[in-house]
């Protein structure tokens, strides 16, 4: 078998950088051989939580120092971090599962180590965003990663409202406890005939994928009580196309107006709100006209 520093070679390691490294989101075998290569290279290891890092590293015999550096005290360690840097040391760090700063800690820590003058370097590997969207099939061409939505209702119903015509699919997270009354929150913004796709424990043993409408996933949910236990990522298809008021991006293409010709303007618009081009430029003919 290849050693691990072969497999790495060609890929410079400096000293004094932060090494943000993706680790498995359930499957402790979806580790990739760069990570390990340099989790086993850095001086330090900070970490979401470093009871659970300290037995992933211990199932790889990977012994290093580590730091927590979690969401209560992101800002306060990545000073600890950034002297880590300044003494010439290599740091990695590592969320509880999957990549760092996507609906995780990691984000604030960047941020310092880089406004220090210090490198970050990515290292990808399993998110569950990513591993969603490979199996959700066609219907999902373009996206927008939303995360966990407020776990009031009220809260949760005025962050869906502005989101109703939203013509991506949109990729959510969400906890066990609160699964139901998210999908039945989607479906009273979203209307029920959009698709859904629940993915839930994802390259774990009781992974499961199920796709439905969001009229018909809570009676799936319920149908059966174990379909609500384990971690959940749900893609919800875009508003369709005959959603969309004419006048939905006028906002958008007014300000475009200004600087390009009608033709730029519906292609920026088009790529930036998935809407159609040809839509776009004849309602973008239209506000020419009136100015």
């Amino acid at each position: 078998m290849t050693p691990l520093s072969e497999l790495a070679q060609g890929q410079q390691y400096p000293a004094s950088a932060l090494y943000v490294v993706a680790t498995p989101i359930g499957n402790i075998a979806d580790i990739t051989l760069r990570a390990l290569h340099v989790l086993g290279l850095v001086d330090r290891i900070a970490a979401e939580d470093t009871r659970n890092t300290g037995q992933l590293l211990s199932r790889y015999g990977v012994s290093k120092p580590l730091v927590a550096v979690h969401q209560h005290n992101e800002r306060e360690s990545a000073q600890r971090i950034v002297d880590f840097l300044r003494a010439g040391e290599r740091v990695a760090y590592v969320s509880d599962a999957g990549t760092p700063g996507i609906s995780d800690p990691g984000a604030k820590l960047v941020d310092a180590v880089r406004d220090a003058g210090f490198a970050v370097v990515p290292l990808p590997g399993a998110s569950a965003l990513a591993t969603a969207l490979s199996v959700a099939g066609d219907w999902v061409s373009t996206f927008t990663f939303i995360g966990f939505l407020p776990p009031k209702a009220k809260q949760r119903a005025a962050a869906l409202a502005p989101l109703a015509k939203h013509p991506h699919a949109m990729v959510f997270y969400e906890a066990p406890h609160r699964i139901v009354e998210t999908v039945q929150a989607l479906a009273d913004a979203f209307g029920g005939e959009r698709r859904l796709l629940i993915g839930r424990e994802l390259t774990k043993l009781h992974e499961g994928l199920h796709r439905c409408t969001l009229a018909e996933g809570p009676g799936w949910l319920v149908k059966d009580t174990n379909r609500q236990r384990g971690e959940f990522v749900l893609v919800v298809e875009g508003a369709p196309a005959d959603d969309q008021s004419e006048h939905d991006h006028d906002a958008l293409l007014g300000v475009l107006l200004e600087e390009l010709p009608v033709s730029g303007a519906a292609k920026v618009a088009a790529a930036l709100t998935g809407a159609s081009r040809n839509a776009l430029y004849t309602r973008a003919l239209a506000l020419k006209k009136d100015d």
